[in-house]
This record gives structure tokens, sequence and C-alpha cells, in this order.
């Protein structure tokens, strides 16, 4: 305890590292505020049939990523969801249209242009998505009384454009904290919004343990040391890494190299899971299309089979097809992502070779090959665990709010967002020679 104070302290003695985190703080509590105000010309009192309809299912983890906001029917009803949406299109355009990968090429100038289209194209699904969103209400039980204004132009209008606004702004807060404050913004916004529903979620499943005598509070127990194992389980997929040995060759005068090793080996920590959570958001997103496929095709049989199927978040169909996204888009992004033939040309620039393996192209195909087989039980792995809710609620009749946080999409971004937060504060606290968060010892003073 006495470490971890002394901790907070030496992250309070760097100013540029205090000045980040009190911003991405500032930034996220504008975000909760935003999260509560209702749209204008609605009336709130009458949304209590709106929150009941997104408790559970599709639209319940809808409403825990924009952290309550879709019930509110805020102004940041759409949260942030329709940027992840067009971060994916653009990334699987990356592939086909070649403008694109000249972007990525280009280095910071190809990255800001490339960005500059998600955020038209975010704006783009927003304009889409904001009317369906509100003529949606009447579906969720929304009376044409909670319309103080009525539905007619005067009211759509104003409603569509504080929508996409609102979306923007969001997206806007992001990328401050991103640029500004400390960790990925878009992910803190997601996991802020999943974690203002933890604490509800337990409370209910504790009443429903003990009041309504389900099992007690041995039952609630278990299932906490269980969440706990979790936790510890995503943490090590986070972490984990295969380290592939490099040793560096002394140039010779003739401008060679000569395969007398200078000082210690290293290594290249090859993660496991080297696309963190995106896979996650990413299938995520395109697990709402499904069932609002089936919604908007209902008075065919195959739009009912679909509503039914993937509106339920733990049914079969649902997690098949969510577990296959999960390693599909864990290979794509570890592929967009760990460039393992500039890895092998750095290598060979700097005299650095893997023993065994001649510099270059066969550096670079060892690593493809290293990752590729690496990838498959991370990936795997990954999706057992964002299924895991199901599994649970299946065999141990938890209560559906608090079975989110039992793997699947919740606890992952959380454990990977704060994983990547701490890391960050990690790295200025090393730079500033203190110890960081995962690192024991005394303060390490400069001479």
């Amino acid at each position: 305890m006495k470490k971890f104070f002394e901790t907070i302290s030496n992250i309070w003695k760097i100013d540029e590292l205090r000045n980040r985190i009190l911003l991405t703080l500032g930034l996220l509590l504008v975000y909760r505020f935003g999260c509560q105000i209702v749209l204008p010309g609605i009336d709130s009192t009458q949304l209590s049939q709106l929150a009941s309809s997104t408790d559970s299912g599709i639209f319940g983890l809808l409403n825990a990523f924009t952290g309550g906001a879709f019930a509110n029917a805020s102004i940041f009803a759409l949260g942030i969801m329709p940027y992840i949406s067009a971060s994916i299109v653009v990334q699987l355009m990356s592939i086909a249209i070649p403008y694109l990968q000249k972007l990525d090429k280009e280095g910071e100038s190809g990255r800001k242009t490339k960005n500059q289209i998600t955020r038209w194209l975010t704006i783009g699904i927003c304009v889409v998505q904001a009317p369906a969103y509100l003529y949606g209400l009447e579906a969720f039980g929304v009376q044409d009384s909670a319309f103080v204004l009525g539905k007619g132009l005067d009211f759509m209008i104003p409603a569509v454009i504080i929508l996409v606004t609102g979306c923007v702004f969001a997206m806007w807060l992001g990328e401050k904290i991103t640029d500004k404050g400390i960790g990925n913004g878009i992910s803190l916004l997601i996991m802020i919004g999943i974690i203002a529903t933890l604490p509800q979620s337990f409370v209910q499943e504790f009443i429903s343990r003990t009041v309504d005598n389900n099992g007690g509070l041995m039952f609630i127990l278990i299932e906490i040391i269980l969440w706990f194992l979790v936790i510890l389980a995503s943490i090590l997929l986070v972490m984990a890494t295969r380290q592939i040995p490099v040793q560096y060759a002394r140039r010779t005068a003739s401008g060679g190299y000569e395969k007398n090793i200078m000082g210690s080996r290293q290594y290249i920590p090859l993660k496991l899971n080297a696309s963190g959570v995106m896979p996650i958001i990413f299938a995520q997103a395109i697990m709402f299309a499904p069932s609002l496929i089936g919604k908007t095709f209902n008075s065919t049989a195959v739009g009912q089979w679909m509503e039914v199927q993937f509106q339920d978040i733990f049914g079969l169909a649902y997690n098949v097809l969510f577990g296959l996204l999960i390693i599909i888009f864990t290979y794509f992004y570890t592929a967009i992502t760990v460039p393992t033939n500039k890895m092998a040309d750095d290598l060979k620039r700097s005299g650095g070779f893997i023993p065994g393996i001649r510099p270059g192209k066969e550096t670079g195909d060892f690593l493809d090959k290293i990752m590729s087989l690496i990838t498959l039980p991370g990936s795997v792995f990954l999706a057992l665990l964002a299924v895991l809710p199901a599994i649970v609620v299946k065999l141990m009749d938890i209560q559906a709010g608090w079975a989110m946080f039992y793997g699947g999409t919740s606890l992952l971004i959380m454990v990977g967002v704060a994983i990547d937060t701490v890391q960050q504060v990690n790295a200025y606290l090393l730079n500033r020679h203190y110890d960081g968060l995962m690192k024991t010892g005394k303060n390490r003073k400069v001479a």
C-alpha cells in the first residue's frame, strides 16, 4: 500500500503526466455529462419503456457501449460506434483500393488524410443512423406523447443535426484524449460507458442471489472468485509474448558484418494477441447488423429468424458468428499492425540477425510465419473469452447484466484499455527515473 501511494505521488510530481491525466479525466467527465442530456423535444419522464427495452439483448449491449446514452435518448445516443464502423470500412477498403494503400506508405501525412476520410465517413453513417434511431424509438415502446413537438420536420431536422454533432463531438473528445491526454481516447470512451453499468449490474445480481434466495452469499463469493480468475486470464492474454532471440554482428573495415557477437543477446517480443481489443470492438460493431437487418425485414421468414437469433446475445448463432469474426479480425488487424518485413529490414540495417535465419526476406518470412502460428491460439483464446458470458448464463444462471463482465466485450475492453493506459503512465515514470506502476523497488535517482 505504501508503494502504491509513493507511485501516485511520483505521478503527481511529473507536470506533463499530471496535466495529461487531469485533461483525460476532465474530457471523460464532459462525455459522461453529455450522456445525461436528453434531446430537445423529447419528454425524459416518458422514457422508462425505452430503458426497460434496452436492459438486455443486443440493444442492452449497445446501451452499455454508449454509457446509457442510448436509453436516455441523449445527445450522445449514437455513441462512438459510427466512428468504429467507419474505421472498419476504411481498414477493409485499404486492402482493395490502391489510393488508401498509397496513404499507408506516406507516413504521418498519409495517416492524417486517412483519418480525415474516416471522419467524413463517420458523418455519413451518422446521417443514416440518426433518423433511424429517432423513428425506431416507437419500436422500443416510446409513446408519441413523448415527442413534445411531434415527429415533423421541425423536430426531426434539428434532432438529426444534434445527434450527428454529438457523435462528431464524442469523436473529437476521443482524439483529443489520444493526442493531449493519456491512453487511447476512443477506447477510453467505450470503457467509461461500460464501467458506468458495472455497479448496477452487481447490485442486481446481489439482490437476485440474496433477497430472492437464489444461491445466497456463498454463490456471490464463488462468482467474484471466478470473475477475478477471468480478469487474470484476460491480462495474461494481453501481456503474453513470444520472445525471438536477436544477435548483432560487428561491422568490418570492408563494410560487411562479422558474426562476432557484441554484448548480450536481445529479443524481439511478438505478442500472442498483437491486435489488443480492436478485434473485439470491430466484431461487436458488425454484430449489431444482423439483428437490425432482421428487424428491417421481419415480414419475411429469413428476417424473422435473424431478428430472433441475433438479438439474443447469449444465443448459439450469435456467439458462433461473434467468435468467428473475432478470429478473422485478429488475423486481419495483426497483419496490418505488425509489419514483419519492415522489422526484418530494420534488423538488417542495424546488423542484427536471428540465429540460423538469413537477414532480409528470409527473416521477414520467418517472423511472418511465427506471427501466424502464435496468432491462432491467441485469436481462439480471445474468442473463447468473448463468448464466456453466454456460457456462464447457461451454466450458472447469472443475471444478464452481470454476466457481461465475465469475459465478453465488456471485460476484455476494460482490461485491454486499462493495461494500455497503465503502460503509458509507466513509460512516463521510467523516463523520469521513477519506478513504474508495473515495477517494484525504490525510486531511481539521477546521479
